[in-house]
């Protein structure tokens, strides 16, 4: 099983009220799961919720937080461990070595270059940990049909785009990122 989960997510909760059950119900699940969340830091959005949900069930919320979110006041001070860095990029690397694998939640830019930050560190083998696109209402359909598209014209190697987790259940996600084997993920790097 892996044990510590890493969530990207939005620090807004987004239109739908999906996002937000979607949030909870994905916290709820790492705490019954006995899972550690392990998160952005944040006190609001997405972030927030499925941190509370985490917590509110017992479970275990490491947070990693630049110390300028800390001084705009979006640290979420109730969880079990706060960790403040430096910056973004510290921020980052230390989510990255906490994690066992990376779920992304429906988010924004941040989201987004978290999620392919740990994507691409996977194709050019810093790591071989599972990503997955936690996926609410369809959030992530638009990107999914780009990035085919992107495989079609040749950018990305259609194995390596396969690697992805998708899913709309908290359950079969997290299942699927615990069966996940990585099969010799050098040779997407072309010599």
């Amino acid at each position: 099983m892996k044990k510590n989960i890493c969530v990207f997510c939005g620090a807004s909760e987004g239109n739908l009220v999906e996002y937000r059950t979607q949030a909870e119900h994905l916290g709820i699940t790492l705490a019954k799961q006995n899972r550690r969340l392990i998160y952005g830091g944040g006190n609001k959005g997405l972030m927030g919720i499925i941190a509370n949900a985490v917590l509110d069930h017992g479970g275990e919320v490491i947070g990693v937080i630049p110390e300028r979110l800390v001084q705009a006041e979006t640290a979420h001070h109730g969880i079990t461990r706060l960790e403040v860095v430096a910056d973004m990029h510290q921020r980052k690397a230390r989510l990255s070595e906490l994690a066992d694998g990376f779920i992304a939640m429906p988010g924004g830019t941040g989201t987004l270059e978290e999620l392919f930050e740990v994507w691409t560190g996977m194709q050019i083998g810093y790591h071989e940990k599972p990503v997955a696109l936690f996926n609410p209402a369809q959030f992530w359909q638009h990107m999914l049909v780009f990035l085919q598209h992107a495989a079609d014209q040749g950018f990305i190697r259609e194995s390596f785009f396969k690697t992805l987790i998708v899913s709309d259940h908290s359950d079969s996600l997290l299942q699927a990122m615990d069966d996940f084997i990585p099969k010799d993920l050098q040779r997407w790097i072309k010599k």
